[in-house]
């Protein structure tokens, strides 16, 4: 029962990271750091460069940000997005993931990152 229920969450967190692209032009802190591969530094750096910068034109204009080189860059190219258009198509990422399983911790880590990005996204109650 446990492993089934370990499985589950897994394939819920991978499912929900391939459908939604964060687009690093309106992403909050919050919404950068649910992305793969970006902490809490390198969504700071995000937000910073595209206030100094202005937004980015394409994905790949991440490596322009202080601290995202190459190695950083293709592990989230699959998650972000600039107006909607998608660094990488869904289904290459999907397969890219499908390779790597997630253990149960790193799968309840990415729902809280989630569950938190999309808190942050929801207008506050009055």
């Amino acid at each position: 029962m446990k492993k089934w229920l370990i499985a589950l969450l897994s394939a819920f967190a991978l499912s929900g990271m391939t459908l939604a692209a964060v687009d690093i032009n309106t992403a909050s802190q919050e919404q950068l750091e649910a992305v793969n591969g970006l902490g809490p530094a390198k969504a700071k750096a995000i937000i910073e460069y595209r206030s100094k910068n202005g937004p980015f034109k394409s994905a790949e204009d991440l490596k322009k940000v202080p601290g995202i080189k190459d190695g950083v860059f293709n592990k989230v190219k699959a998650e972000v997005s600039v107006g909607g258009k998608m660094a990488a198509p869904a289904a290459a990422a999907k397969a890219e993931k499908m390779e790597k399983p997630m253990k149960a911790s790193q799968a309840a880590s990415k729902m809280e990152k989630m569950d938190k990005a999309v808190k942050a996204s929801m207008p506050a109650k009055k």
